[in-house]
This record gives structure tokens, C-alpha cells and sequence, in this order.
């Protein structure tokens, strides 16, 4: 396919175009090589979707699930930057008609726009993520209910585009993950209409945003013990950072932040406008908890043997394998102001206050009175310790540095709101802290 360039501002080739997103000290990796038959994949990250707990309520399957690796692929499928066009608008659809060449169209007015033509890197993989359940999509995300509920039905309303995001990975160590607004369709393109927020940058290139938007936020200190929030900002479709619009639908930018770059840490948090992902790096999950440590945690809690204070009946967490139906009748309550550690029972109800409301009958305060269930995805957890914490008004139940770090992250909710929310059901946050340290009696025996 050939394409009349403009006389007057020509067709840069790939070695004038630098590589989207490569600032600071991102550079490219050196050339990749194929995967031998029965090497183990080498394994790039994780994406953890936020608000489901280790699974769909309809169970994890094929591309649609709640956590998905990214793993080095058999053949780079990576693409780069190759060629730009200005073209006039009858040729937009010659342009985009050639389903093996990626592009990205950029719609100036109705008589001008500008293409810009990719071409294979062999030195990544890139990897869809979206509403589409198209093949070219990889990672099949929907959008995740406030309040612990997960909607994962069709939704007629959804504000995560079909063609959210892509992740390029270095196939060379140390395999960096960077992020890009926007994926190619069915056609392999990219396509900016004319309300879309798109600008010619300094360099004579073009760059834009999606509807929506696709936010990261990295968190200071790296994902560990000593973590603490970043700042959200938006990546484009070129892969750099600007500062927030003043809504995700706006059609002014924010400002470009040049010291920052749209490589992912472990940690970093990505919001697609209806869902928020977690990517956690391999070295990341090595630190984090295992199934196996989460529930030689749960069965040790039980084994402590912790008692009602009232009733005097001994508590259980459930088995994480039986699935959340309804509370059992071991399970632990608590009562999420003060923190006291109860049986159910069906006294103090202050229905002045609404049905949740209790008063604890040790200290009197009046608050939600929920049942406690374990966090077992371990992915969302910044440490292995006990767990002691719950958040409120959930009662989903990890460790103190886990349970602190979320209730003082922002999370994007609607155009232009933030809420703390628990990582496990994506339940918003309430109370001073968001969370409570849990306060157990032990066997009077």
C-alpha cells in the first residue's frame, strides 16, 4: 500500500520517529530472540483486576478472568512508529483497509487527517487489553461494580472502551512493561476522531487521548512495607504522561510531565475508566503472600481458638474452597467502629440508624456490624503478615500494611471523583481510617 505523502511536510521514516514513551531512561531492549520449543515462557508481570478476591463469581475463563500473566510470547508480535501521512479524507479508508498494517489515524477536520503507519519491532510484545472480546484482545476486562459487587454481564452503560489499553514488553531483560492508551481493532488501527483530544507535538508528531482516558498512578516507595500513594496521571496514545484533565471526557490535555515515564513498577496501578488493574512484576509477587501462606494463616487463626465474648461459642474463618455464599455459622462478625470481634447474634440493632447498625456490647459505639472474610488474592497484599486488620464497612480481612496502604489510595470513580476503596470487593471505604485492627478474645480455657 502506498500513500501520497505531503509534499510540503513529507514521510519521516522510523529512524526520524523516536519511540513512543521512551523518556527519561527507557530505552528499547536489544534484539529478541524466538523461544525454544519447551522453554519454561518467561514470565513479564501480572495484571490483577481490583474488587473480585482471587476469582469471577462465574470463575476465571480463557481471556476473561480476574488475574491474567503476561508471558514472553513464541514470536514477537511488538509494533513501532514507522511512517506518518497527511492525507485527505478519501483516502482515510484506503488507509486503514490494509488489515496487516497497524496505523493509528488521527482526524484533523473533515478534509485532513494524519496516519501514522507502524511496522513490526521484533524486540517486544504487545498485549490488548479491553472491553472487546475480539481475538486481537488479550486480557478481557468489564467494568467492576462500587460496593462489592462485580457486574460482569454486558453492560449497555460501560465507560471501558473496547480497545482500552496496550502493554509493549522488552523481550530482553530487564523486560520493561510500558503502557499506551488506546489498541488496535479487528483492522489493526487506532482511530482519533475529530472530538478526540489530539495534538501535533513539538517534533512535528501527533499524539492524543481516548474518550475516557486510561490513568496510572506508581506508587512511592515501590510496592512493599514501606509504600505509600503516587500521584494519578494519563497515559496517551504515544505513551507519555500528562497531568489530569479537569474531567476524563474533557477535550483539553493536562500537562506534560516530562521527568515521568509510562514504564510500569510493580505497584502501578492502571484505571480504564470503569476498572482498575494492579501489575505486579515478578519480582513483586516473590515478595507477596502464596495461597499456601494465606491459609496456613487462616487455619492458624483458627487454631487460637477465638471466642465470641458473649456467646462464648468459638469462631472459624471459613475455607476459602467452600466459595462466599453466606456467612457460616462459626464465622467471625465484627463490628467495624470499634473492632471487637463477635459471633452473630441478633441483638442491638439500632434501626433508627438503618439495619446494619449495631451497638457493640462492649464499648457501646454504634456502627456497621458485618462478617469478616479473608483477602485470598494475594497479589493485592504489600507483605505476608497476620492478618489483623478488616476493611470497613466490608470486613475483608489482610494484614496492617496492606489494609493502610489501600484505604489511603485514591481510586478514579466516574469523570472526576476519587474513593478509597477495598482491593477484594472494590467496597468504598468508610470511617476515619477506612479500616479497623481487629480485636479478638482468646478461649477463656
Amino acid at each position: 500500500m502506498v500513500l501520497e505523502g505531503n509534499p510540503e511536510v513529507g514521510s519521516p521514516r522510523a529512524s526520524d520517529l523516536r519511540h513512543p514513551g521512551t523518556q527519561g531512561s527507557c530505552v528499547l531492549s536489544s534484539p529478541g530472540e524466538d523461544a525454544q520449543p519447551g522453554e519454561e515462557p518467561i514470565k513479564y508481570g501480572e495484571l490483577i483486576v481490583l474488587g473480585y478476591n482471587g476469582c469471577l463469581a462465574s470463575g476465571d475463563k480463557g481471556r476473561r478472568r480476574s488475574r491474567l500473566a503476561l508471558s514472553r510470547r513464541p514470536h514477537a508480535n511488538g509494533v513501532k512508529p514507522d511512517v506518518m501521512h497527511h492525507i485527505s479524507t478519501p483516502l482515510v479508508s484506503k488507509a486503514l483497509s490494509n488489515r496487516g498494517q497497524h496505523s493509528i489515524s488521527y482526524t484533523l477536520s473533515r478534509s485532513h487527517s494524519v496516519i501514522v503507519e507502524y511496522t513490526h519491532d521484533s524486540d517486544t510484545d504487545m498485549f490488548q487489553i479491553g472491553r472487546s472480546t475480539e481475538n486481537m484482545i488479550d486480557f478481557v476486562v468489564t467494568d467492576t461494580s462500587p460496593g462489592g459487587g462485580a457486574a460482569e454481564g454486558p453492560s449497555a452503560q460501560s465507560t471501558i472502551s473496547r480497545y482500552a489499553c496496550r502493554i509493549l514488553c522488552d523481550r530482553r531483560p530487564p523486560y520493561t512493561a510500558r503502557i499506551y492508551a488506546a489498541g488496535f481493532d479487528a483492522s489493526s488501527n487506532i482511530f482519533l476522531g475529530e472530538r478526540a483530544a489530539k495534538w501535533r507535538t513539538p517534533d512535528g508528531l501527533m499524539d492524543g487521548l481516548t474518550t475516557n482516558g486510561v490513568l496510572v498512578m506508581h506508587p512511592a516507595g515501590g510496592f512493599s512495607e514501606d509504600s505509600a500513594p503516587g500521584v494519578w496521571r494519563e497515559i496517551s496514545v504515544c505513551g507519555n504522561v500528562y497531568t489530569l484533565r479537569d474531567s476524563r471526557s474533557a477535550q483539553q490535555r493536562g500537562k506534560l510531565v516530562e521527568n515521568e515515564s509510562n514504564v510500569l513498577q510493580d505497584g502501578s496501578l492502571i484505571d480504564l475508566c470503569g476498572a482498575t488493574l494492579l501489575w505486579r512484576t515478578p519480582a513483586g509477587l516473590l515478595r507477596a503472600p502464596t495461597l499456601k501462606q494465606l491459609e496456613a494463616q487462616r487455619q492458624e487463626a483458627n487454631a487460637a481458638r477465638p471466642q465470641c465474648p458473649v456467646g462464648l461459642s468459638t469462631l472459624a474463618f471459613p475455607s476459602p474452597a467452600r466459595g462466599r455464599t453466606a456467612p457460616e455459622k462459626q464465622q467471625p462478625w465484627v463490628y467495624v467502629r470499634c473492632g471487637h470481634v463477635h459471633g452473630y447474634h441478633g441483638w442491638g440493632c439500632r434501626r433508627e440508624r438503618g439495619p446494619q447498625e449495631r451497638e457493640c456490647p462492649l464499648c457501646r459505639l454504634v456502627g456497621p456490624y458485618v462478617p469478616l472474610w479473608l483477602g485470598q488474592e494475594a497479589g493485592l497484599c504489600l507483605d505476608p503478615g497476620p492478618p489483623s486488620h478488616a476493611f470497613a464497612p466490608c470486613g475483608h480481612v489482610c494484614s496492617e500494611k496492606t489494609a493502610r496502604y489501600w484505604a489511603q489510595t485514591p481510586l478514579p470513580h466516574g469523570t472526576h471523583a476519587f474513593h478509597a476503596a477495598c482491593p477484594f470487593c472494590g467496597a468504598w471505604l468508610t470511617g476515619e481510617h477506612g479500616c479497623v485492627r481487629l480485636i479478638f478474645q482468646g478461649p477463656l480455657d
